[in-house]
């Protein structure tokens, strides 16, 4: 039987894989999936609380934490193809330049 311990080892397990990916990659897509990586970790916990303390307020955050990441995927990639059209490269070291 799978107890809460396994659901929050699986989400500590992505949220660090999530965690690792921003820190370590330099590709600007990749970490903006290791940012979704680590949003669905955070909602694996909410429903995972929300389940063993019987309650729907975890899962209800957790639809409204859905919506915002899905504003935000659209929005985010929106942005990552603009800029991939400005400087036709996703190396997150060429876009230190535009804060000029």
């Amino acid at each position: 039987m799978l107890t809460m311990s396994h659901f929050l080892s699986v989400s500590a397990v992505l949220f660090a894989i999530g965690v690792a990916g921003v820190l370590s990659r330099k590709n600007l897509f990749i970490v903006f999936l290791s940012i979704e990586l680590i949003l669905n970790a955070v909602n694996l916990s909410f429903v995972t609380f929300a389940r063993y303390l019987g309650q729907l307020d975890g899962q209800i955050f957790t639809f409204l934490v859905m919506a915002v990441a899905a504003a935000e995927a659209a929005i985010g990639l929106a942005i990552v193809i603009l800029l991939f059209k400005t400087k036709e490269s996703l190396n997150v070291d060429d876009f230190k330049l535009m804060k000029e």
